[in-house]
Order: structure tokens, then C-alpha cells, then sequence
């Protein structure tokens, strides 16, 4: 099973691994207050597409088709290789920075790893 949640939220043990999966760093967490896993940085949107997307909820029909792209470069496969990895293994959430929880990458990104366990 796949999650998301914010990094704002207390982690619980029934989050299993938890890997933040934006480019930068939540402001004001601590490291040691997120208990994440890992820190996969690179499968967060680039900087040109967050700057496009500034959370504006009006943009994120075009902000979910431009980061699935990004998402399919080859570059991201062994990232995507190893969450899908964790997600068979038991319960995998994604850490995410955004105030808002319906139109962030952490969303997109749980909708493709679950596509592509599916289809594996």
C-alpha cells in the first residue's frame, strides 16, 4: 500500500517507510523529526515546472501532464524501481512539503507507482 502525507503531520509507526519525495527541504523540519527513510529529491518536479505550478490548483490538469513526463525519463527509473520495491515490501509513504493535499507531486507520484506495480 501507498501513502502520502505531509511532512508537517507526526510520523506514526503505521506509516512504515517514509521517503520525501520533494527538491527541497520542508522549511522549519528538522531531519531528525521526520524519521524519513530516505530523501529522493531528484523525483520531485524540476524547478522550472514547481515555478510553472506555484501550487496554483487552476494549473494542475498541465502540472500532472508535465511532471508524468518527467517522471518517465529514464533517469527516474531506478528511483521509481526502488520505491516500487519498498511499496511490495509492506506500507510506503510518501513525505511531501505542500499545504495543499490534493494537487501536489506526492499525489502524482503515488498515482504512477501504483500504475506501474499494477502493470508489473
Amino acid at each position: 500500500m501507498i501513502a502520502i502525507k505531509r511532512a508537517y503531520e507526526a510520523p506514526a509507526d503505521a506509516d512504515g517507510a517514509r521517503v520525501l519525495v520533494d527538491r527541497l527541504w520542508p522549511r522549519g523540519r528538522a531531519k531528525d523529526s521526520l524519521r524519513i527513510l530516505k530523501w529522493m529529491k531528484e523525483l520531485g518536479p524540476s524547478d522550472e515546472l514547481r515555478r510553472f505550478f506555484g501550487h496554483d490548483p487552476a494549473r494542475w490538469p498541465d502540472f500532472r501532464k508535465r511532471y508524468l513526463r518527467e517522471l518517465e525519463r529514464s533517469g527516474a527509473a531506478p528511483l521509481i524501481a526502488e520505491l516500487a520495491a519498498l511499496a511490495r515490501k509492506g506500507r510506503l509513504t510518501l513525505v511531501y512539503g505542500a499545504r495543499d493535499t490534493e494537487h501536489n507531486q506526492a499525489v502524482v507520484l503515488k498515482e504512477f507507482l501504483e500504475a506501474k506495480l499494477r502493470n508489473s
